[in-house]
């Protein structure tokens, strides 16, 4: 335990480290340093209980009258939600807590401790606590969402690098729309028009014909004026796009990302999922693969069967989908839409030209939609045809012609919502939970 600071040789056992909660577990019976904020308090007489978190976990701290000055003693009786303060003692494993350690208090150094913390350890209202996003993501709850939000970032990042991808980033000013104008956020751009980004697709499609495989991770944005629990006007697309990429082989990609993402949510946060009450046994199963794919056809015939008003030719309604994922423990594939429902950048069905080269991937519990993909039509002539029949203006795509004029290949690609794939990891109400700020119709602010 000899350390050099400075070219001093220290001995270890006489300087106190500095630690983080999370890290409690490798410092059992050490005496250490934090430094934290209260999140509750109570007392009994001469011992007083501290909740304590450092933004790593939460865990308890416990001040002893007998063990500290009695200037120690009377700084943690008067700490109120939220204060900060560094505090000193010994970690001991605590079995009760659901963290499993707590921290004997021998020290305590006030840094701030303000009074009336408006979010109380009571019910709030929804728009309150919305009201209140900046604070109320220092809750339990947030805590737990956004940390496994970070898992799931850093396993996309790992898998797409072991998979010979690289970050290519799209921009977020458009000239044109990529998929209708309906949904778009208009923007005045010096002296013409604008729009915000709701996908990075087609520029992701450039950079796969120069590096092969490429995936854009980022912020995408769409104007439809919905209240629904899965829709926000700014949310997080992953869109990878692979040149010499068949639509088969691109599921199997698919499937092997999400059986990995999930695997690393739960080897990486059990606290996390513990915290918010979710049963890691109900997403073991799609870290196994072996997803269907269930052809539109049959969707529609499970649909009609189960007395749904459906017929073939419709979109599939979020009651649809929730309908469908029911039906299997774990992700599932409906491939090959009618060409009338789906954007005119994909490949039809060679043997059968009313339907695309194409698939939605719908999560399990009722979650929905959270991947589509499709094969890219790869052909000049036919995509141009394409363009025209959609009724859009040639000339706004003629880079993306190019692409097929110069070089082009068979490609295909796919996009995943990011917080709808993070509700449904953390079997969340609402969508807006999954994002530190959610943008929504009815609410910019905080």
């Amino acid at each position: 335990h000899v350390h050099c600071i400075n070219d001093k040789k220290v001995d270890r056992n006489f300087m106190t480290e500095l630690i983080s909660i999370k890290d409690s577990s490798k410092h059992v019976d050490e005496e250490v340093k934090m430094h934290v904020w209260l999140t509750d308090k109570r007392s009994s007489g001469k011992i007083i209980f501290l909740q304590l978190r450092d933004g790593t976990a939460f865990f308890q701290g416990v001040v002893r009258k007998n063990d500290v000055s009695e200037e120690v003693f009377e700084a943690a009786k008067t700490l109120r939600q939220e204060a900060s303060f560094y505090i000193t003692g010994t970690v001991h494993e605590d079995a009760r807590s659901h963290f499993g350690y707590e921290i004997q208090i021998t020290d305590l150094k006030v840094v701030s401790n303000n009074e009336s913390y408006p979010i109380g350890n009571k019910e709030h209202g929804v728009d309150f606590l919305l009201d209140h996003r900046h604070l109320w993501l220092r809750s339990k709850k947030p805590f737990a969402i956004m940390q496994i939000r970070n898992t799931m970032f850093k396993a996309t990042v790992d898998f797409f690098e072991k998979e010979g991808f690289i970050k290519f980033d799209a921009p977020i000013f458009m000239h044109s729309a990529p998929e209708g104008t309906t949904q778009l956020f208009h923007v005045e751009y010096f002296d013409h028009d604008a729009y915000l980004s709701q996908s990075g697709q087609l520029y992701g499609e450039a950079g796969a014909m120069a590096y092969g495989k490429i995936f854009t991770f980022g912020p995408t944005f769409r104007a439809e004026e919905s209240k629904g629990r899965r829709h926000m006007t700014e949310f997080w697309m992953m869109e990878p796009e692979m040149a010499w990429m068949h639509q088969d082989e691109s599921l199997d990609l698919q499937e092997r990302y999400l059986a990995y993402m999930v695997k690393q949510v739960l080897d990486k946060n059990e606290y996390e999922l513990k915290i918010l009450g979710r049963d890691p046994e109900k997403l073991r199963p799609t870290t196994e693969g072996n997803f269907v794919r269930l052809p539109y056809d049959d969707a529609v015939k499970m649909l009609q069967e189960a007395g749904r008003d459906f017929k073939w030719g419709d979109d599939f309604g979020a009651p649809d989908e929730g309908y469908i994922s029911e039906q299997y423990d774990r992700p599932v594939f409906i491939v090959n839409y009618p060409t009338s429902i789906k954007p005119f950048y994909m490949k039809k069905n060679p043997d059968n030209p009313k339907e695309y080269l194409c698939a939605d991937v719908i999560a399990p519990e009722g979650y929905g939609e959270i991947f589509g993909g499709s094969e890219r039509e790869g052909n000049y002539e036919v995509l141009k045809q394409q363009i025209i029949d959609a009724g859009l203006n040639l000339e706004d795509y003629q880079w993306y012609l190019d692409l097929r004029q110069f070089g082009g290949v068979p490609h295909s690609g796919f996009g995943m919502g990011f917080e709808r794939t993070i509700a449904w990891v953390c079997h969340l109400d609402h969508i807006r939970e999954a994002i530190p700020f959610p943008r929504l119709i009815n609410r910019m602010q905080p």
